[in-house]
């Protein structure tokens, strides 16, 4: 028997898995394998009430005004509602149609909803450091999306800086310092209760002499109703905006698909406030709402830059609108 101290995971083991060795990568699902399932809840619900709906049953008023409840509880909102259920009716008036006909309708209205929002993120080389500000309200999943972020454009090259502006939670400070050694990214903190503008300015000032790529920074979770948070949060884009008048180059918000009607005062709130410019949807996996992606696209046409549907680090990635449409819809 050894005599040897049992080892304990560390930090980063606790956080991302694994032991104090690496252990071969389990085979994991595509990403179009992983939408579908983390959208199995809002497809499930939807799904469910087609195949009650439109099953050997002659299509009359009724059953379209049934439906298009249906599509309002799963949060795709009125008017695309109303847009699908007027493509379902079309020429099809006490005539049978299978759910499959009305999934596939369904996929290719949601598709051409979100098609004009669909745009990657760009991060324009020229402006160094690109200054890329994270906004949301408590919760959202913003220094979760910062990290998998700053993976991602790591891993193309770029050399990262980030920030840890949330300086109200020792936790949010010790979980980006992790993500920063993870993808090997300096992390500007101060200690807790500091204020964020100061920080942000010192993390412009390093990032500058570093020649560093693009400057992320986090903020501390806000209500959109708290007017103080949101006095200090325009504070933070005064201090940037003094260092360059162009800056912020991107303000994502980050919003939580579990929240459903609420994103939408969260849009317009911080659309006032901090310019937002696209936004992130997190969560998706955790409701049966999805259908709020659609109803933000119609109401404000924000380019929707990522989505996720789990925890691991290649669970966030870039909006597809028809691959969004076919998983909602629950099409193979």
């Amino acid at each position: 028997m050894s005599d040897e101290p049992e080892k304990k995971p560390g930090l980063i083991a606790r956080l991302f898995g694994g032991g104090g060795e690496f252990a071969p990568a389990p085979q994991k699902a595509n990403w179009w394998q992983r939408l579908k399932a983390g959208l199995q809840r809002s497809s499930a619900s939807i799904g469910q009430g087609i195949t009650d709906l439109f099953t050997k049953r002659k299509l009359d008023a009724a059953t379209l005004e049934e439906f298009e409840d249906v599509l309002i509880r799963a949060d795709l909102g009125l008017a695309v509602s109303t847009r699908i259920v007027e493509a379902v009716g079309k020429g099809r008036y006490g005539k049978e149609i299978s759910g499959d006909e009305v999934k596939a309708i369904l996929a290719e209205e949601v598709t051409k909803s979100l098609m004009p929002v669909a745009h990657p993120l760009m991060i324009d080389r020229e402006k160094k450091p690109f200054i890329l500000l994270m906004v949301g309200v408590n919760g959202a999943g913003k220094t979760t999306t910062i990290g998998k972020l700053a993976a991602k454009f790591s891993s193309e090259g770029l050399k990262i800086m980030l920030a840890a502006g949330d300086t109200f939670r020792a936790a949010a400070i010790e979980q980006l310092q992790v993500w920063g050694q993870r993808v090997g990214a300096p992390v500007i903190t101060r200690p807790q209760g500091a204020d964020a503008a100061g920080l942000v300015f010192d993390a412009l000032e390093e990032a500058g002499k570093s020649n560093s790529d693009v400057l992320m920074i986090d903020t501390a979770g806000r209500l959109q109703n708290r007017t103080e948070l949101m006095a200090e949060l325009e504070k933070v884009i005064r201090v940037i905006k003094k260092k360059d008048a162009s800056a912020p180059h991107a303000v994502l918000l980050v919003l939580d698909a579990t929240v459903g009607q609420n994103a939408l005062s969260q849009v317009e709130i911080f659309g006032k406030t901090a310019g937002v410019t696209g936004l992130v949807m997190t969560k998706l996996d955790g409701t049966a709402r999805g259908g709020i992606l659609v109803a933000l696209a119609e109401k404000f046409g924000l380019p929707i830059h990522f989505i996720g549907v789990g925890e691991g680090i290649d669970d966030l990635e870039p909006f597809d609108a028809a691959e969004f449409g076919r998983a909602i819809a629950g099409l193979e």
